[in-house]
């Protein structure tokens, strides 16, 4: 007696898991997408290209620098403020709150970033740009330097303030808002230094009656980088007259500047000795004098 043949049971359809977007090479996990292509990191379609990809690798080098910074504050307070002084478009504070505080959203302390800018218009498109995102703890103000010093918007103390690329005396308004807030740290990424090399050009010829020095200057090519480098040691000196200690490095991977000088002060609370002094001996040797309001206080 045959036996009946029996089809096979059909399996079941097992549910499909959702799609899971393919991760982008050289993107962190988690990143968010969107912010990576209004900072023209990402190309529109959400790929990486040759120059793109060189702008991510410069963003995650100079991350790199400040997550220690952040890092060690959050431990010691269980909390941070970060102030970013002539934000622009908060390039800078975007880029921070992604991949450092995103992860603390659920915390009530989990830092709180600060875009200080003059130009309203840029101020206005951060916000609407943190508020699409989600970007909860980031406050963007339109204030000028002394108007951030004593605005109540800002807590008294704030514990990290930047500055990337601001121009001329940007950073040294960048240095006074820091020192008057108590930073911890200041990490600094200097940028055309106009008005020192403008002050030696100035007064020239009466150098060359003072000091043989003032063949470093003569040349006017010599002029402006010397000056852009005068500004910087002044800056340094500055703060080290006010209790901090320096790193001074370049900022290996920013190809695309040639203002590539990067200053990391931490508070100690021990002013160097003589700092002060040999700040204003070279002011005075250098013939600059009427700058002595801008980095002797």
């Amino acid at each position: 007696m045959s036996r009946a043949r029996h089809k096979p049971a059909t399996p079941a359809t097992e549910p499909t898991a959702p799609a899971v977007p393919p991760a982008i090479p050289d993107v962190r996990p988690g990143q968010s997408v969107e912010l990576l292509k209004e900072l023209h990191i990402l190309t529109r379609d959400g790929k990486l290209n040759q120059d793109s990809r060189r702008k991510l690798k410069q963003v995650y080098h100079l991350y790199n620098f400040i997550e220690p910074l952040l890092d060690e504050v959050m431990n010691a307070r269980g909390d941070l403020t970060l102030a970013d002084h002539g934000a622009g478009k908060s390039y800078l504070g975007f880029i921070l709150y992604d991949l450092f505080l995103k992860a603390r959203e659920g915390d009530k302390t989990g830092g709180h970033i600060y875009g200080i800018e003059t130009r309203e218009e840029l101020v206005a498109r951060s916000r609407e740009l943190a508020a699409r995102l989600g970007f909860g703890r980031m406050s963007f103000l339109n204030l000028s330097v002394e108007e951030s010093i004593r605005s109540p918007e800002l807590p008294e103390r704030i514990d990290i303030v930047t500055a990337l690329h601001a121009c001329n005396t940007a950073t040294d308004d960048a240095i006074r808002f820091a020192l008057e807030k108590r930073a911890r740290f200041i990490v600094l990424v200097p940028c055309c230094q106009a008005e020192v090399a403008a002050t030696l050009r100035k007064h020239k010829n009466e150098s060359f009656g003072r000091t043989p020095l003032s063949e470093l200057w003569r040349h006017p090519i010599h002029t402006r980088e010397f000056g852009s480098q005068l500004t910087n040691v002044l800056r340094c000196l500055l703060l080290e007259s006010h209790g901090y200690q320096l790193t001074v490095t370049e900022l290996v991977g920013w190809e695309h500047s040639m203002k590539n000088e990067l200053i990391i002060a931490r508070a100690t609370g021990q002013p160097r000795g003589n700092a002060r002094e040999r700040l204003e001996s070279i002011l005075t040797e250098l013939n600059l004098e009427e700058l002595r309001e801008r980095f002797v206080y």
